[in-house]
């Protein structure tokens, strides 16, 4: 028997951990090295248990919570462990928790807040200058303007494409479309020093296209204060001898040369009648020109241009006209624009003040220096490389051109094939002329042109601007057609019920007599004037009602039209065409014509008062009092002392007792004693019979009258 000799045991070795999870590196690397480290020998386990140490739990604790820095990778591997180790039972794999998301500071992150900031930091900025009109808002937002109308008509705004929007409401517009809207005043960034307005909110790219442009000049001011006048000496032209009557009444817009620099001005008219021209033009300028004369001071018609200039936001320079006149005192002037925060710069302010004499031209070259250097203040500038924009001064209907429009352009460059868009009428532009009647290829920002090839008269003081083609063009207006019939609808629809007051006041509105006109003027400016004055004449007894108006000569299709409804041709500055006059004999059609505006609203006045009923005005003739009484035949006669006046037979008379009328009637017996008399005169006596009246009583008066029929006043 071979005896073995028995190998003494290996020693019992520390079983090795099983695999940890993936995410808790830096446990791993501790957990080798206390493995490594430590000598003292674990006793032997059964086979198949595996126990944790404290330690181990204690790492495994630590390692669920993030580092606030990445961990490094272990520098070495664990050692493998011995072939001789037991199996050991693998702990389930725990999945790392979420990572906290930890901002620079410390603090967590709101995802929600950093997505609204994100939002409305991509909103794109549109800027505009007031008033916000529906149409210009709706080309700054990306829309078509029915589309514009449409939300409007959402929050209980109907409006027009004219319509005025208040800045809040426009603001909350752009929002949801995503746009943040900025209003731009151009009073503000006028001081001497540092950059404008315009300037602080373009952006490079922008700050790169633009250029400095001319200054559109408005001159305002009352009628008869020289302000045509004026633009005649600066243009060395003699246009106030062309104007009906001495005074302006249309837009004109011209360019002049002073110093290497062009100005644009644009002469609006005086009269109280134009003063939507005068706010048309104020709104379109960027400097306003008020103009006072020096023997009369600041009238009317300058404090409403005053403060249409103020509400356009433009500096405002004061040229005081007519200083070589007779009652000149520029001392009061200057006190009245004192009053009105005007005050001169000679007197401590800061407003430009020019005396000058308009008729000797003197102070002209002032004038034009204290323009240039507010326009040099106002860094006024533009992109002349972009589509044309801008705005219709005046429109027509020309003999042999068609319809043309007097506009300015306020944005880029108009050549000669531009499609132009304005409402509801287009204009592939076949010719531009100048201010003096030249033909030009091409026109830039600030200057005023005529354009020849409109598809309609558009609308004066409506915006235009450029599209691609004509069917483009076709297109848009076809939306602006429909959605203006949309609109119209729902505008005049009224409630399906009626009350009574409301039904009282409808029927006494149609008993009303009514002047119905046609309206036919030179240019759409005239028409607005027209209508507002038509609409500003107010009367109880009688209304106008105005059925069209449009530009051009009277025709025939007029006088067929007012034919058919009853109505009256009001044309002003306008020409008829061969055979009208006739064919309103005809038809018994009246036409009103006159070049002069208050003329003309005389001229319906005087029609309005023709549809009236004459009113009976009474003239006292005399007064009797009965004295006695005397019985003739059956009936009884009234002795009567006629006290002052006279008694006239046959003329109305009433008879009163106690200061009450008891009877009315005429004096068909007047006698003077016995003999019958025509007339008896005060201090005579005489004898009275009222017919239909027998009971006289000492004491009563009879008074005698005639009525006439005078003409109704308004």
């Amino acid at each position: 028997i071979k005896e073995y000799t028995a190998k003494p045991s290996p020693p019992a070795t520390a079983p090795q951990p099983p695999p940890s999870p993936p995410a808790p590196k830096a446990s791993d690397d501790k957990k080798a090295t206390t493995t490594t480290s430590s000598s003292k020998p674990t006793p032997q386990l059964p086979k198949g248990i595996f126990v944790k140490s404290k330690a181990d739990i204690e790492q495994e604790r630590s390692a669920r919570v993030l580092p606030k820095t990445p961990p490094k990778a272990p520098s070495r591997p664990p050692p493998p462990a011995p072939a001789t180790q037991p199996p050991m039972v693998s702990l389930p794999k725990v999945a790392p928790p979420p990572p906290v998301a930890v901002e620079s500071g410390g603090q967590r992150q709101n995802h929600e807040t950093t997505a609204s900031e994100s939002e409305a930091s991509e909103l794109k900025a549109i800027r505009m200058k007031p008033p916000i009109i529906v149409r210009d808002f709706a080309v700054l937002l990306g829309l078509k303007p029915f589309r514009l109308i449409s939300e409007l008509m959402e929050i209980g705004i109907f409006g027009s494409m004219n319509q005025v929007i208040e800045p809040d409401v426009a603001s909350k517009i752009a929002q949801r479309h995503g746009f943040e809207l900025i209003l731009k005043h151009r009073r503000e960034g006028r001081g001497r020093a540092g950059p404008s307005l315009k300037a602080q909110q373009t952006t490079h790219e922008e700050e790169r296209l633009l250029e400095p442009r001319p200054p559109v000049v408005c001159i305002l001011g009352h009628v008869d204060h020289g302000k045509t006048t004026l633009l005649d000496a600066i243009r060395k032209t003699r246009i106030v001898d062309r104007e009906a009557g001495g005074i302006t009444q249309h837009i004109g817009a011209y360019q002049v040369m002073h110093n290497n620099a062009k100005i644009t001005f644009i002469d609006t008219p005086g009269h109280a009648a134009f003063s939507k021209m005068r706010e048309r033009g104020a709104n379109i300028t960027d400097i306003g020109v008020l103009v006072v004369a020096a023997d009369d001071g600041f009238k009317p018609q300058t404090d409403e241009a005053l403060k249409f200039a103020r509400q356009a936001g433009i500096p405002i320079v004061v040229a005081i006209n007519k200083m070589d006149v007779k009652g000149a005192n520029i001392d009061n002037v200057k006190i009245e624009q004192q009053k009105r925060n005007l005050t001169s710069e000679d007197w401590g302010g800061d407003t430009l003040t020019t005396p000058l004499s308009a008729l000797k031209g003197e102070g002209i070259t002032e004038l034009l220096e204290a323009i240039l250097l507010q326009s040099e203040m106002m860094e006024l500038k533009a992109n002349p490389q972009t589509a044309a924009e801008g705005c219709i001064l005046e429109a027509r209907r020309e003999v042999g051109r068609g319809c043309t429009a007097s506009v300015i352009i306020q944005k880029g460059t108009l050549k000669t094939g531009d499609v132009l868009v304005s409402g509801g009428s287009y204009c592939k532009v076949r010719a531009m002329l100048d201010d003096h009647g030249k033909n030009i290829k091409s026109a830039l920002p600030s200057m005023p042109v005529n354009l020849i090839g409109w598809s309609g008269v558009p609308e004066a003081g409506a915006a235009f601007f450029t599209v691609e083609s004509e069917k483009e063009a076709r297109r848009q207006i076809e939306d602006w057609t429909e959605e203006m019939k949309h609109n119209g609808d729902e505008l005049h629809l009224g409630p399906h019920g009626l009350s009574g007051d409301e039904l009282i006041d409808l029927m006494a509105e149609q008993q009303q007599k009514m002047l119905k006109v046609i309206l036919k003027a030179d240019v759409k400016g005239s028409v607005e004037a027209l209508t507002h004055c038509l609409q500003a004449i107010k009367s109880d007894k009688v209304g106008i009602e105005i059925l069209s108006g449009d530009v051009g000569p009277i025709s025939k299709n007029d006088v067929a039209r007012a034919a058919a409804v009853h109505a009256t041709i009001l044309g002003f500055g306008v020409k008829q065409e061969t055979g009208v006059a006739g064919l309103a004999k005809h038809h018994s059609v009246r036409i009103l014509e006159h070049n002069i505006i208050y003329e003309i609203i005389d001229q319906v006045k005087e029609a309005l008062r023709d549809l009236l009923d004459p009113e009976l005005r009474e003239e006292k003739l005399g007064t009797a009092q009965v004295r006695q009484t005397f019985p003739v035949g059956r009936g009884l006669v009234a002795g009567c002392k006629v006290i002052d006046g006279r008694i006239q037979r046959d003329s109305l008379a009433r008879l009163t007792r106690g200061g009450k009328v008891i009877h009315k009637g005429r004096v068909d017996t007047l006698k003077r004693f016995k003999d019958d008399a025509q007339e008896v005169r005060g201090g005579y006596e005489c004898g009275i019979h009222l017919s239909n009246f027998e009971d006289y009583r000492e004491g009563d008066v009879i008074e005698c009258f005639e009525l006439h029929k005078v003409r109704a006043e308004l």
